[in-house]
């Protein structure tokens, strides 16, 4: 039998292509869960199944957004809501990144400050409302702090591994070339640790929320949490239903500013996760 005959049946292999989705298909995924989500929320409503005193209806909630933005009270809970987890979580960020540099990348400052840190990280930032209130008071600085607090140790977590991993060969190869200590974090150890750098920023952004939520507890004047502690008292499930959402589209505008991050700064793993 000759070896031409042998491979008759056989059929030469062809790369398979993977067409990459677009953008529109993309957000029309992802927007259906919300909109099955307030379907049946409508639908609910409409059918008696929730009552006004459990949850207030879509509509209900429209107005009631409508009655906050017109009367200011919105804009202003936003702006103070914002500017407390702006300040929080540009104070973690900044600690959680020194930290993370310093014991990731020297070996004195894991052996000094990386086992106390681990021991603080375990500790819930929600225990720490009390002290914060008897070290602090009950005005804006405890707010902030407490969010810093709750921000600082996933960004630590994630710079300290990422700088870690980071290639030994290329760090002794750059010092071989006389690159100075710091040159060094700027130019190689930062860019190496990139996605771990944008996962603890993820992480924190998410938490920054979660902190401030906990921080408007606090005795707020103002704020979201401070309406939403007004609507409590006068039953007001569509005041309560807003005030949720917000905290919601905050948390869900953080992630997707890390999103575009990535896209900025590492875009051949926004090119690797399309053709999945």
């Amino acid at each position: 039998m000759s070896g031409t005959t042998a491979h008759q049946g056989l059929v030469r292999p062809r790369p398979q292509r993977r067409r990459g989705r677009g953008r529109t298909y993309s957000a029309t995924v992802r927007a259906l869960g919300p909109i099955a989500l307030l379907v049946l929320w409508w639908a609910a409503s409409a059918t008696g199944v929730l009552t006004p005193d459990v949850l207030a209806s879509p509509g209900e909630v429209l107005r009631a957004v409508g009655e906050l933005w017109g009367n200011g009270q919105l804009p202003d809970a936003l702006t103070t809501s914002l500017t407390r987890s702006g300040l929080g979580l540009l104070i973690g960020l900044a600690a959680g990144l020194v930290l993370g540099i310093t014991t990731g990348f020297t070996r004195l400052g894991d052996e000094l400050l990386d086992s106390s840190i681990q021991t603080l990280r375990t500790i819930p930032f929600l225990s720490l409302v009390p002290l914060f209130m008897v070290w602090f008071g009950i005005n804006e600085t405890a707010k902030i702090l407490l969010i810093a607090v709750a921000t600082t140790f996933p960004m630590y977590v994630s710079t300290s591994s990422g700088v870690r991993n980071t290639d030994p060969k290329l760090v002794e190869a750059m010092r071989s070339f006389g690159m100075g200590r710091f040159a060094l974090v700027r130019e190689v150890v930062l860019p190496g640790a990139l996605p771990s750098l944008l996962a603890g920023l993820r992480l924190s952004m998410t938490l920054s929320v979660i902190a401030l939520i906990a921080a408007e507890e606090i005795n707020a004047t103002a704020g979201i949490g401070y309406l939403m502690s007004q609507a409590q008292s006068y039953a007001r499930t569509d005041i309560l239903a807003v005030c949720i959402l917000v905290y919601g589209l905050l948390g869900l505008t953080a992630d997707m500013v890390v999103r575009l991050l990535e896209r900025v700064l590492m875009p051949w793993r926004t090119t690797q996760g399309a053709t999945r």
